[in-house]
C-alpha cells in the first residue's frame, strides 16, 4: 500500500525540482564560456575608456563613477563552428528573452542587428547589456557592469564609450573582432 504514495512522492519531488529550473544567467554563460576556444573573453576596467574627466559635465562625471567594468564575451564565426555558432547564438537569445531584461534599444545595421538592455528598476540599474549579432563574424556580448547606475544613466554611459579616445588597445584579439 505504501508504494504508490513513494511514487507519487518521488514524482511530485522531480517535478518541483524540473519546474524550479531556471534559465541560465548571463553571468553563469560568460563563466561558462570563458574557457571555450571558440570565445574571445576578457574584463576591462573603466579606466580603460581614456576619458579627460575635466571635459565631462557634472551629469556625465557621476554617470562615468558610476562605471565599474566591462565584460565582453565575443563568439568568432568560421566554417568550422558554424554549428556551435548557432547553439551558442540560440542559447545568449534565450537568456536575453528573460523578463527581469529591459529592453533600451533595438540596432539594426547592414551588417548584423543588436539590442540593448539593462538589469534593475526604474531607479537603479545592476547592469546594462549590449549584444550584437552579425551572420558574417559572430557575436559579441558585452556587460557594463556599475555601482548605483541610473537609467538615465545609459544613453550617456553609451555616448562616452562612443566619445572615448580608446581604440581598443590591449583588447588583443577582441579589439580586432570589435573594429572589423
Amino acid at each position: 500500500m505504501r508504494t504508490p504514495g513513494i511514487f507519487s512522492t518521488l514524482a511530485m519531488v522531480l517535478l518541483l525540482l524540473v519546474g524550479c529550473a531556471s534559465t541560465q544567467s548571463l553571468q553563469e554563460y560568460y563563466v561558462d564560456n570563458a574557457e571555450n576556444p571558440n570565445f574571445l573573453s576578457l574584463d576591462v576596467p573603466a579606466s580603460i575608456l581614456k576619458l579627460d574627466e575635466t571635459s565631462l559635465s557634472p551629469k556625465q562625471r557621476e554617470a562615468f563613477e558610476s562605471l565599474r567594468k566591462l565584460n565582453i564575451l565575443a563568439f568568432k564565426r568560421t566554417p568550422e563552428n558554424e554549428l556551435e555558432y548557432l547553439a551558442e547564438r540560440t542559447k545568449v537569445n534565450a537568456i536575453l528573452k528573460n523578463e527581469d531584461y529591459t529592453e533600451l534599444m533595438k540596432i539594426k545595421t547592414g551588417e548584423g542587428r543588436g539590442v540593448i538592455k539593462y538589469l534593475g528598476s526604474d531607479e537603479f540599474i545592476h547592469e546594462v547589456i549590449i549584444y550584437g549579432n552579425s551572420d558574417a563574424k559572430g557575436f559579441a556580448l558585452v556587460r557594463i557592469l556599475g555601482k548605483d547606475m541610473k537609467p538615465e544613466y545609459v544613453v550617456q554611459l553609451l555616448e562616452l564609450i562612443q566619445q572615448s579616445d580608446y581604440e581598443g588597445e590591449g583588447l588583443g584579439e577582441i579589439g580586432e573582432f570589435l573594429k572589423s
